[in-house]
């Protein structure tokens, strides 16, 4: 089945879906994120094939979440590192992280304990309001047009 490109739909979470919502973008935006660099790491980590991981690799440097960056002369060789677009996708994971270790796990718990630094605590990811800081509940939030809406 072919895959309805919403790329350009008048709608942000239709947009991101495009981008965001191949799990093999998800997957090597996580890794990135956890330190990961180069594409045979990539490649030993997801177990991916190369044609896939080369394809998405370049899509994430085209829609700049990643950056190629050489660190090697002869041969040429080249790593990718997390752009600032990159590193705001985090908030994401973590929040599907949140998501999945309470629906999605069974009696052993979380395979991966999320640890902020900051504060020095175990934590989970909470969206909240940006105006009261109160946990968003899809009850308590309406949608109405933006000013890039085209109604």
């Amino acid at each position: 089945m072919k895959r309805v490109d919403t790329s350009d739909w008048p709608c942000t979470i239709a947009r991101s879906a495009h981008l965001l919502g191949d799990h093999w973008n998800l997957l090597i935006i996580r890794q990135a994120c956890l330190g990961t660099r180069r594409f045979d790491d990539f490649q030993a980590a997801l177990g991916t094939g190369r044609n896939i991981l080369t394809n998405r690799l370049n899509t994430l440097v085209d829609e700049g979440l990643l950056r190629k960056v050489e660190y090697q002369k002869s041969p040429s060789r080249h790593e990718y590192r997390l752009t600032d677009k990159g590193r705001e996708a985090y908030p994401i994971l973590a929040a599907m992280a949140a998501w999945g270790d309470r629906w999605l796990t069974g009696p052993e718990g979380t395979p991966l304990v999320l640890h902020h630094t900051t504060c020095d605590h175990d934590m989970h990811a909470v969206v909240v309001c940006s105006e009261c800081w109160q946990p968003l509940d899809v009850h308590d939030v309406r949608a109405t047009p933006g000013p890039g809406h085209p109604g």
